[in-house]
């Protein structure tokens, strides 16, 4: 056969070599001109096919998109360091997607926090939502002031002692009777100690004073046993006969003393007695609020005593025929005039039990004959007393003073003065 047989053999209707006429594997890179096969030369490609790195100059601008790239097709191996950065997160990124130790902060790049205050004395000029720590020796805990004053956030104390009610926020123990106060650990509190309040003197007689009334607020307290003792009323002046007569009459007996830990509440200043001649049992007797002076006539009316401070007022003086007011928590006993007798002091009100509740009344005077009594001062005042009838007491768990007792025209027996109310502590901290 000739070679323009063979070769004619070869190529197609077209003039084009057969790709039939070609042996499998016969052409490789070597028999291509380089940049002679282009777009249209090539056909689809299964990936197999494709080996090595394609250049970033072969993909265009933006070509991949979501939809081109398999799930889970990229990991951190294909991520170059750097190169997530803000922009390229999206927003709702859930808490799951973050796994292992989140690095240290430095507090140097964090803005808008408020630093604490770490003293032993509250930062000066507050604002709500600032904070304090506390490093006082015994207490040391963070507080938060609340518009008005330092709440304490840690450290929490509770405590055993008294009968225990809550109220408003606070835990409060209350004694009518003495006891122990036990915090579980170190803190403050706020309280009221009211000593017993004394009793008002027979005939004519002034009014008992009130016992002394103590109050405060942010008082520490350590973690161990507090001695609460509640002091007790102090008796009425017993009945007898005027003028030095037969008969046991005499001055009101002084109130007991209150006390908390350290705090102490003096007890009441007794009620002065008509018995004769101008002694001293006329006059009233200094307490934790004063007793009152008695009637007497013939000038030798008793005079009020002075109240302690920071505890109470005095007590009122007596005028001829009737006593003075004994010295109220929050005021002081009126003085007696003509037939009318002296008002009680009035007390002072605390809502450290849960609601507002006055303590700490006056004695009112007893009178001669029919003259007008001396009403109990607002806070478990006893009334005072005419002709020989027994005077009013003190309301218990008050403090109050007694009534004075009143006195028969003409001479005859003298009326009992009214006993001292009994005193209370109550003391209340943040629950």
């Amino acid at each position: 056969m000739s070679k323009a047989r063979k070769l004619a053999d070869l190529l197609d209707s077209a003039g084009d070599v057969s790709g039939g006429k070609i042996a499998d594997d016969t052409i490789n890179s070597e028999h291509f001109v380089d940049g002679g096969i282009d777009n249209v030369h090539i056909g689809d490609l299964a990936a197999t096919k494709l080996t090595g790195t394609i250049p970033i100059a072969r993909i265009a601008d933006d070509a991949i998109t979501n939809a081109k790239m398999a799930d889970d097709a990229i990991n951190s191996a294909q991520i170059a360091d750097g190169a997530v950065d803000d922009a390229h997160l999206a927003t709702g990124i859930t808490a799951s997607k973050l796994t292992g130790a989140l690095p240290a902060i430095s507090g140097a790049n964090l803005t808008g926090i408020a630093p604490a205050t770490i003293a032993t004395s509250a930062p000066g000029s507050p604002s709500a939502g600032d904070m304090w720590f506390d490093s006082t020796a015994g207490v040391v805990a963070m507080k938060a002031y609340n518009g008005t004053s330092w709440d304490q956030l840690s450290n929490r104390m509770t405590a055993t002692g008294g009968t225990i009610t809550t109220s408003g926020g606070y835990i409060i123990h209350t004694f009518t009777s003495s006891g122990t106060f036990t915090p579980s650990e170190a803190g403050t509190v706020d309280y009221v100690v009211i000593a017993g309040g004394a009793g008002g003197g027979a005939g004519m007689g002034g009014g008992g004073g009130a016992g002394g009334y103590k109050t405060a607020t942010g008082f520490s307290v350590s973690a161990s046993a507090h001695t609460v003792t509640v002091g007790g009323g102090g008796a009425g002046g017993g009945p007898g006969s005027a003028r030095g007569g037969s008969g046991t009459g005499g001055p009101g007996i002084q109130g007991s003393n209150s006390v908390f830990s350290t705090i102490t509440a003096l007890g009441g200043g007794a009620g002065g007695w008509e018995g004769g001649s101008h002694i001293p049992a006329h006059d009233g007797a200094v307490g934790g609020s004063g007793g009152a002076g008695c009637g007497g006539g013939g000038g030798i009316n008793g005079l009020g005593a002075a109240g302690t401070s920071g505890q109470g007022n005095a007590g009122g003086g007596g005028s001829d025929n009737c006593g003075g007011g004994g010295g109220g928590a929050g005021a002081d006993g009126l003085d007696a005039s003509g037939t009318v007798a002296g008002t009680g002091g009035a007390g002072s009100a605390s809502t450290y039990s849960g609601s507002s509740v006055t303590r700490g009344g006056g004695g009112g005077g007893g009178v001669r004959g029919n003259g007008t009594i001396g009403a109990g001062g607002s806070g478990g005042g006893g009334a005072g007393e005419r002709v020989n009838t027994p005077a009013g007491s003190g309301t218990a768990n008050t403090g109050g003073g007694g009534g004075g007792g009143g006195h028969l025209n003409g001479g005859g027996n003298q009326g009992a003065g009214g006993a001292g109310g009994s005193g209370i502590v109550i003391i209340r901290y943040l629950s």
